[in-house]
């Protein structure tokens, strides 16, 4: 009987040593791949040549040289046309799964009204934006 239960107790323990091996390589792995990050960016940082000019130290968008002060003002409604995009994003993100539940046995009726219950707050939402004139293009 002791030796049953040494015996298992062995077991356990070269199991226990196996999974923590296999963590041990994910560190292992982790730390090489830190390294190797940091040479390349210390060898980089050693090798490049640094002449900074003038040109080199004005800041510029897209390439081309700034005119006037660093503030621009933008408008609000690319933002909000932003806003839309990820509405409708997320959107399609939840369909997709939702289709595939839908045809799965004894989930149709809860997720059927699930998903209408979303797209209803969806389509107020989409309403709200219509009724503020905010999808006009003016």
């Amino acid at each position: 009987m002791e030796r049953a239960v040494l015996a298992a107790g062995a077991a356990t323990a070269s199991g226990d040593a196996g999974y923590f091996h296999s963590y041990s390589v994910v560190g292992l792995l982790a730390v090489l791949g830190v390294l190797f990050v940091a040479v390349a960016f210390g060898a980089g940082r050693l090798l490049r040549p640094v002449v900074p000019t003038p040109e080199k130290l004005m800041t510029y968008e897209c390439g081309v040289d700034p005119v006037g002060e660093g503030w621009a003002h933008t408008q609000v409604r690319y933002y909000v046309y932003a806003f839309l995009y990820v509405i409708f994003a997320v959107d399609s993100i939840f369909l997709f799964p939702w289709a595939t539940v839908f045809a799965a046995p004894g989930y149709g009726a809860a997720t059927l009204v699930e998903m209408f219950i979303f797209l209803g707050f969806l389509a107020v939402g989409l309403l709200y934006a219509y009724k503020k004139g905010v999808l006009e293009w003016t």
